[in-house]
């Protein structure tokens, strides 16, 4: 299975233009079709486009239903969000928040999934409302139901911001194109022949409640994160393609506050 990449923002966008109301909702079949034809190349049973989707959800419901709605909507059970001293309990922080008057807006980048489609990692870019613009990374696993919820999430913004950019004077008739994202998605080599995952490469630790480190189920798929010394908050994601474990998502994230 190998790396794709898609031109495939518009389309799901298009697909999930009726989700949103009510908490998150299955794509109807006309949805799913569209999705599937934008990555009618993608390999393997588990297929990025799945998180694609509920990433492009999330962030609409956000818009929709109110920031913190969305993310107690989205959050699965014990869901991590790594703040200024690190990761802590996201749902009875949320429980104690109101949802802002406009939402941060985002979409992936990134989708990285386990052999079997259970664990995935996503990274991406978001717009704040007041314009801040900066990564995150989100760690996604499917639920009992089969839905898929986070369980750790992570971002902030460019230090320093990028300049705006530049003002496009449109005459009749011209067509412009503004932007057209790619996701990249990974997909990890399944063992052949029942054979077990080579297990990952070992990394430090560090001290105990700075840092840790979680591999899939099925072994293909590992996650982690480092609160360090100033504060500086890294995500990493590495999964087994091909006979070897490869580094798809690093990310180093500025201090922050809760």
């Amino acid at each position: 299975m190998r790396p794709f990449a898609c031109a495939i923002a518009l389309a799901i966008s298009l697909a999930l233009a009726a989700c949103g109301g009510g908490g998150p909702r299955k794509p109807t079949l006309r949805q799913v079709a569209m999705i599937d034809r934008a990555l009618k190349g993608a390999p393997g049973a588990a297929q990025p486009s799945t998180i694609v989707a509920v990433e492009l959800a999330f962030s609409r419901a956000a818009r929709e239903q109110g920031q913190w709605t969305a993310f107690r909507l989205f959050a699965a059970p014990g869901a991590m969000l790594h703040g200024e001293k690190g990761p802590f309990a996201v749902l009875p922080w949320l429980a104690t928040q109101t949802d802002p008057p406009a939402a941060v807006q985002w979409e992936p980048r990134v989708v990285v999934m386990s052999c079997d489609g259970a664990l995935a990692v996503s990274k991406g870019r978001f717009r704040d409302p007041d314009g801040t613009v900066g990564n995150f990374v989100t760690v996604w696993e499917r639920q009992p139901d089969g839905e898929y919820r986070y369980v750790f999430d992570a971002g902030g913004p460019d230090v320093p911001q990028p300049p705006p950019p530049p003002k496009v004077e449109a005459r009749p008739g011209d067509i412009i194109v503004t932007e057209i994202d790619a996701v990249q998605g990974m997909v990890a080599t399944c063992p052949r022949g029942g054979a077990p995952t080579p297990p990952p490469p070992a990394i430090p630790l560090g001290e105990d409640g700075k840092t840790d480190a979680k591999l899939a189920r099925d072994g293909t798929l590992r996650w982690r994160w480092e609160h360090r010394a100033d504060g500086t908050r890294y995500a990493a994601a590495e999964y087994f393609y091909q006979g070897r474990w490869v580094t798809a998502i690093e990310q180093n994230l500025v201090p922050t506050f809760n």
